[in-house]
C-alpha cells in the first residue's frame, strides 16, 4: 500500500487536481437532500472536501483522515475543519452529522473486517434520516479496456472488499437502506505507460512490489507499448448512496 504521508505533497497532482475533485463533488453533492452537516470520512488532502464545504446554502463540513501528512494539508483548505482519526473508530457521537461521505476510501481497508468497522462507524454517526455516500468498485473503475490494462491484466490477483454487493451488504447490516447512486469521470487519471511505471516504482499495485523481480518484468513490459506518455481515456468512478430510516417514534400509551 501506498505511503499516503509521503504521497501528500503530490497527491492532487498526480490524481487530477481540480477537475476531477470537481467532478467528484458535483456527484456526491448530487445525491444529498440539503444537510446541514457533513462528515467526510478519508477526506486526504481536502481538495474535495472544501468544495463540499463551499457555495450558498452548503453544509458545515467537518473532515477526517489518519495520514498526518494528507489531515494537514486538508486543514489548510478548511481551517479548524479538519481530524486526524482513524475511519473505523470516529471520535463523533452517535447520530451526529446529516450526511456522511467516503469518497476513494473502502478500497484501501485491506479486509472485510476492516470495511465492515468503517461501515459501521459511518452508518454510528449518521443520524436518522441522513444519507452515507462512498465510491465502490474504485480498483476496477482504472480497467479501461487498454492496452495498459492487457498488460497488468496478467499481475496477481489483488483481493476486492469494496465491490457494490459487499458495501451494500455491509450497510445493510448497519441499518442503511440503498438509496441510489452517481457516476462521475476521473478526469486527469486516464494512464499512460509511463506514468504507469512510475506508479509501479511507488508502490500503487499492492501485489507488484516495487524492486521485486516481478515488479521489473511489468515494468519492462510497460516500457514497449507505444506512445508511452499519451493517457489511455480517464476512469468513471461509481458512487452508491444509502440513507438511514427516521426512528420510528414509540406509540402513544393508551389511555383507560
Amino acid at each position: 500500500m501506498l505511503d499516503y504521508d509521503r504521497e501528500a505533497e503530490g497527491y492532487d497532482a498526480w490524481r487530477g487536481g481540480e477537475p476531477r475533485a470537481e467532478a467528484a463533488a458535483r456527484a456526491v453533492l448530487s445525491l444529498l437532500p440539503r444537510p446541514r452537516t457533513l462528515l467526510d470520512v478519508g477526506c486526504g488532502t481536502g481538495i474535495v472536501t472544501r468544495r463540499l464545504a463551499a457555495g450558498t446554502g452548503a453544509p458545515r463540513v467537518t473532515g477526517v483522515d489518519r495520514s498526518v501528512a494528507m489531515a494537514g494539508r486538508a486543514a489548510a483548505r478548511l481551517p479548524g475543519a479538519v481530524v486526524r482519526a482513524d475511519a473505523g473508530w470516529l471520535p463523533f457521537r452517535d447520530g451526529e452529522f446529516d450526511a456522511v461521505t467516503s469518497v476513494w476510501l473502502l478500497h484501501l481497508a485491506g479486509s472485510a473486517r476492516a470495511t465492515r468497522a468503517i461501515v459501521a462507524e459511518c452508518a454510528r454517526v449518521l443520524r436518522p434520516g441522513g444519507v452515507w455516500v462512498t465510491t465502490v468498485d474504485k480498483g476496477a473503475a482504472h480497467n479501461v479496456g487498454s492496452d495498459i490494462d492487457a498488460v497488468l491484466a496478467a499481475r496477481p490477483p489483488t483481493a476486492v472488499y469494496d465491490t457494490a454487493v459487499q458495501v451494500e451488504a455491509h450497510a445493510r447490516a448497519h441499518g442503511l437502506l440503498p438509496a441510489g447512486g452517481a457516476r462521475f469521470t476521473g478526469h486527469g487519471q486516464g494512464r499512460s505507460p509511463r506514468r504507469t511505471v512510475a506508479d509501479l516504482r511507488r508502490g500503487w499495485f499492492g501485489t507488484l512490489p516495487p524492486g521485486s523481480a516481478l515488479a521489473d518484468r511489468f515494468a519492462e513490459r510497460l516500457a514497449a507499448l507505444p506512445d508511452q506518455d499519451r493517457p489511455r481515456p480517464d476512469p468513471v468512478f461509481t458512487l452508491r448512496a444509502f440513507t438511514k430510516p427516521p426512528a420510528v417514534p414509540a406509540p402513544a400509551p393508551r389511555t383507560p
